[in-house]
């Protein structure tokens, strides 16, 4: 369980990095899993090994995933940030290949690609590999969390990167985060963060769960096969709303025709809207 100075240090910094919750054993099986062909579902042909992947839907491509998305000693600490009743919106595994140069990715905030009626989100990272400055661990802006969303679209399209340059500039407030292999990092949904190449020749290979609490209902973004699925708890039959304004992710490429440019969260508001239209004309 994570202590109440542990409470109060994610509140003032956005993250918590908690090293020993898997046994070596266990990282030792669930790196055998998350290469095996039931997960992989062919990505070794396509160079797996070589380039960086985010293979999503990740509870639902084997029973050892799905039940570590449930493990007490992740959904006991997450319960503990944003409450008893606890779903997943989704799950994925994120890896950087032995190959040098490859895996950055531009500071950003998850809250960005999937907005929610409330910010009761985190995301907890389970490391298959020691994570390190030289394979690109992830890093935070301290305290990001708490300066509302930034602006993460160009032209009117969603980015996926925050595209305030200032955001990130003030070094002394960037942490890195390198927990063992067997170690979680936790952050919010607001916390701004993102992570260099890998320059070490070895994989960095991690799986991600993004929490959210029962009550926040997604209003844009992408749904996946395991959104909504109840890892602790009940399903909310309330909303609970934060107060404020966002912005709503408009994705680049997407059309009426093809559902909502706000991804498919409002795929059934684009539909009657289109059914509408129809009949309008």
């Amino acid at each position: 369980m994570l202590s109440d100075a542990d409470i109060g240090r994610f509140g003032d910094e956005g993250f918590l990095v908690v090293d020993d919750v898997l046994s070596p054993d266990e990282v030792h099986d669930l790196r055998d899993v998350c290469d095996s062909d039931e997960v992989t579902d062919g990505l070794k042909l396509a160079g797996y090994d070589r380039k960086v992947v985010h293979l999503l839907e990740l509870t639902t491509r084997h029973p050892a995933l799905r039940a570590l998305a449930s493990d007490p000693r992740i959904v006991d600490r997450v319960s503990r940030l944003i409450g008893p009743d606890v779903q997943l919106q989704h799950s994925k595994l994120t890896t950087k290949p032995p190959v040098q140069g490859h895996g950055a990715f531009d500071w950003h905030q998850d809250f960005a690609y999937f907005p929610h009626t409330n910010t009761d989100l985190v995301a907890v990272m389970v490391m298959l590999d020691d994570a390190t400055p030289e394979n690109g661990c992830m890093s935070i802006v301290r305290g990001s969390h708490v300066g509302g969303l930034l602006d993460h679209s160009k032209g009117g399209w969603f980015a996926g990167a925050c595209q305030d340059e200032q955001a990130a500039s003030d070094k002394s407030r960037v942490a890195a985060l390198t927990p063992k292999a067997g170690g979680i990092s936790i952050h919010h949904c607001m916390s701004l963060h993102g992570s260099p190449e890998n320059a070490s020749g070895r994989p960095r290979r991690g799986i991600v769960y993004q929490y959210r609490a029962a009550d926040a209902f997604q209003l844009g973004g992408h749904l996946f096969l395991d959104t909504g699925y109840q890892v602790r708890g009940r399903p909310a039959s309330c909303v609970r709303c934060d107060e404020g304004v966002h912005e709503l992710p408009k994705w680049q490429g997407m059309s009426p025709a093809h559902g909502s440019v706000w991804g498919q969260a409002g795929d059934l508001a684009a539909r009657w809207n289109r059914e509408r239209d129809v009949g309008q004309q």
